[in-house]
């Protein structure tokens, strides 16, 4: 184990340095996105499914390979991993913003989620190893504050630089705060995880790749161009691939996903909770830029400014909210948070042509953000609660892979659902949005109903150092404490 370091140390301060600037660039590059979606439709070409692909490439790679990348940092060393995640996605966000078309465009989005796999684990991973024990607290609370911060403007920043230069630039802003995060990273010392000496799961990790690749594939493209050959044989191989996953996890030594901890019915409820919820904000947000921009006339700057408030509500309200239910237990509030999304929800289906922003969409940008504010720490709360401390890294990398997961698959079936998937670039989204809204609605109420049903009244005993808030997909996710944290 790697020799604890003082926060206030010369050595601490750079351990800090380091990962809230190699997780802010992967927080920052999840919020800046949405809003760059219609320009990058307009430019690149092809139907609201290219758009699709650019959320869902990233959001492939990254849920499929999460677990896998906390494993290496384990056993290659956490340093080392991080290193590599930052400068692979780095690589890929240049390519992302030198893309001549979409296929290249999604090609490095399917890179840039390699690398945040590989990169997000790693963040508070240094931290908890590194920092000596009594100031891992507050080094969490700067770390989830300045990282909160690049989330927080990342609507403002994707914005200005769209109108002022180009969506090229969403992704060229990552390359120099990368480097100085490399740069901060040679003060760093390296750590290891020490159980990590088991076999790799690495079938696993490329069976569950395959599984999503092909079933995303065949949601996407099958109601855009109709069953191909191409379509239904990623279909097959897909479900295939998602069927043998669990049969392969249940075999290794050492999975990725080890099925015992859903036998806790609170785990199992709590990531419910988190597919529902998070679905529903994921699918959500992507469809509401879309709809600010190409139905009601928003600039890329005036529709980041727009959903602002959804992470300035999350940054003000959601720590004493944890606070409050690490007293009370999680139940409640993670029953009644959900309820209260999907009420902002239903009341987003007022964001219609000729609405104002007053009386259309702050009313439920408002009331989604206290919803989620309500949800988010009781939630992290109840995940690591259901589990012994043993397993609370590796719980809490399951909670956030299902995060991702919501995300990938919101964003390839809401359209479906709501009659949106033949919307060409820079169409105006008509009545279909508002049945997406009402969509994520029910989602979200159903996930406040799962939490009444599966979560323990119990107040938590042990606590751990919670983000709070953690944007790598537009959304504030939970700990990502790697697979083996040294306690």
């Amino acid at each position: 184990m790697t020799a604890a370091t003082a926060l206030r140390s010369r050595s601490g301060r750079w351990i800090l340095i380091a990962t809230i600037l190699g997780s802010g660039v992967a927080f920052l590059d999840g919020s800046v996105v949405n809003v760059a979606l219609p320009a990058i439709g307009r430019d690149v070409g092809g139907d609201l499914s290219v758009l699709q692909w650019v959320l869902d490439a990233y959001l492939l790679t990254l849920s499929a390979l999460l677990l896998l990348g906390g494993a290496l940092g384990d056993r290659y060393g956490r340093r080392r991993v991080y290193t590599l995640g930052l400068v692979l996605f780095t690589l890929a966000s240049l390519g992302c913003g030198l893309a001549p078309n979409g296929a290249a465009l999604i090609t490095a989005r399917l890179l840039q989620g390699v690398g945040g796999a590989l990169l997000v684990p790693g963040s508070l991973a240094l931290i908890n190893s590194t920092i000596r024990h009594d100031d891992r607290g507050e080094a969490v609370g700067r770390w989830a504050g300045l990282t909160g911060v690049a989330s927080a403007i990342g609507p403002f920043v994707g914005g200005w630089l769209v109108d002022a230069a180009s969506w090229r630039w969403v992704f060229f802003i990552n390359v120099p705060i990368a480097a100085a995060a490399l740069l901060a990273l040679r003060h760093v010392p390296e750590s290891r995880g020490p159980a990590a000496a088991g076999r790799l799961d690495v079938f696993g990790a490329i069976t569950v790749t395959v599984g999503l690749a092909g079933a995303v594939y065949a949601l996407i493209e099958i109601p855009t161009n109709g069953w191909n050959a191409a379509s239904a044989a990623a279909a097959v191989v897909g479900v295939a691939a998602l069927i043998a996953f669990p049969l392969i996890e249940s075999r290794h030594p050492d999975p990725l996903l080890p099925l015992s901890l859903f036998r806790s019915a609170q785990f199992t409820g709590a990531n419910l909770t988190t597919f529902t919820v998070y679905a529903a904000l994921s699918g959500a947000l992507f469809l509401l830029s879309l709809q600010l921009q190409q139905s009601m006339g928003y600039t890329a700057l005036a529709a980041g400014i727009a959903t602002l408030p959804i992470t300035i509500i999350m940054l003000l309200v959601s720590g004493r909210v944890g606070a409050l239910a690490q007293r009370t237990g999680p139940r409640l509030p993670m029953s009644i948070g959900p309820v209260v999304c999907g009420v902002g929800l239903a009341l987003l289906t007022w964001a219609v042509p000729g609405s104002t922003y007053l009386s259309g969409v702050l009313p439920g940008v408002l009331v989604f953000g206290a919803g989620l504010s309500i949800t988010v720490a009781p939630l992290t709360s109840a995940v690591l609660a259901s589990v012994s401390p043993d397993n609370a890294g590796v719980a809490s990398g399951v909670n956030n892979a299902v995060s991702r997961l919501a995300g990938l698959l919101a964003v390839a079936v809401l359209p479906v659902i709501a009659g949106l998937s033949h919307t060409g670039a820079g169409e105006p989204l008509g009545p279909g949005f508002g049945q997406a809204m009402l969509v994520s609605a029910v989602m979200c109420a159903a996930g406040g109903v799962l939490a009444w049903l599966t979560i323990d009244r119990a107040r938590r005993v042990e606590t751990y150092p919670l983000p709070g808030l953690n944007h790598a997909c537009q959304d504030p996710c939970t700990c990502d404490l790697d697979r083996n944290p040294d306690r």
